[in-house]
């Protein structure tokens, strides 16, 4: 019985990524289960650093399978996403054919293009893996958003029918078709025909209650009072008007920061020293330090007493 196979239900999956340490609600769970179960690809929307790229992180260690990552940027395409051929071997392997005197093109063309000289990348990997367990891998292809749109379109085929096409091997298609799970932060918007491809589910920023769930579960060495007064001030951070909000991952950061600096306790001082951890815009940290911070401090103190 493979490891998939184990994810028979949605309770299941929830356990499977709580024996992880993600802390997943239940419309997450849900989304992955059904994700499983149809073998589609899953689509996961968000603001940065609310723990996207972690569920596929997550879900491979849960089910025992290599995580294949492609990570997206602006330019991205075929050879680096896909494939390439290894031209200096294709080279090396022509001077020895021709210093053997005799050389047959057609006989050399299927030679040169053939898997030895494959360069396989994240994408090509993610459908030619077997490693005799039939666990299929997870490919995570995180922040699509980054990437330029016609590359998203190159996605359609891989997504619709897990294969790809090169034109000197022709079609490579996945024999066990690996679990697909797609980040976006919306920098800009997904075209409409590679979500009709996916299953769909949208992160938001956690309730104080999921995030300190969260953060104590992933700093388990954090004071139980800090660990609640953190949570409680990115919390009240997350209503102001900033640039850029703080997500999960730079609460993690913070409280781990805390911890090493042996703080057991949240004051506007130690605030101030390390506001340069949950906030990374020198506009958003001159609009909060000073005043500000006792205030969001207070209110934060409120929220955990409530």
């Amino acid at each position: 019985m493979t490891e998939r196979t184990r994810a028979d239900s949605i309770d299941a999956v929830h356990a499977m990524l709580s024996a992880e340490h993600y802390v997943a609600d239940r419309g997450l769970a849900t989304s992955i289960f059904l994700a499983l179960r149809l073998g589609r690809p899953l689509l996961l929307e968000g603001e940065a650093g609310v723990g996207k790229t972690e569920v596929a992180k997550a879900l491979a260690s849960a089910l025992g399978a290599e995580l294949i990552r492609l990570q997206c940027y602006e330019g991205l395409d075929v050879t680096h996403a896909v494939y390439e051929w290894n031209y200096a071997r294709q080279l090396l392997e022509i001077r020895l054919m021709e210093a053997g005197g005799t050389v047959d093109r057609h006989a050399a063309a299927r030679e040169l293009f053939s898997d030895e000289f494959l360069i396989k990348r994240p994408l090509l990997r993610a459908l030619d893996s077997d490693n005799g367990s039939g666990q299929a891998p997870v490919l995570l292809i995180d922040e699509l958003d980054r990437a330029d749109e016609e590359f998203e379109g190159y996605l359609l085929e891989l997504l619709s029918d897990f294969q790809v096409s090169i034109p000197e091997l022709g079609t490579v298609r996945a024999s066990t078709p690996p679990v697909v799970i797609i980040t976006s932060n919306r920098t800009r918007e997904l075209h409409d025909a590679l979500k009709r491809r996916c299953l769909y589910c949208w992160i938001d920023y956690p309730s104080f209650e999921k995030e300190l769930g969260i953060v104590t579960t992933r700093v388990p060495d954090a004071p139980a009072h800090l660990a609640e007064q953190v949570t409680a001030f990115v919390q009240e951070l997350r209503t102001a008007e900033l640039y850029k909000v703080s997500g999960v991952s730079e609460t993690l950061d913070w409280i781990a920061a805390l911890v090493a600096l042996d703080k057991d306790e949240l004051d506007a001082a130690t605030i101030d020293e390390t506001l340069g951890i949950i906030l990374k815009n020198q506009e958003d940290l001159d609009a909060v330090r000073g005043e500000r911070v006792q205030t969001l401090l207070n209110r934060g103190r409120a929220r955990g007493r409530s």
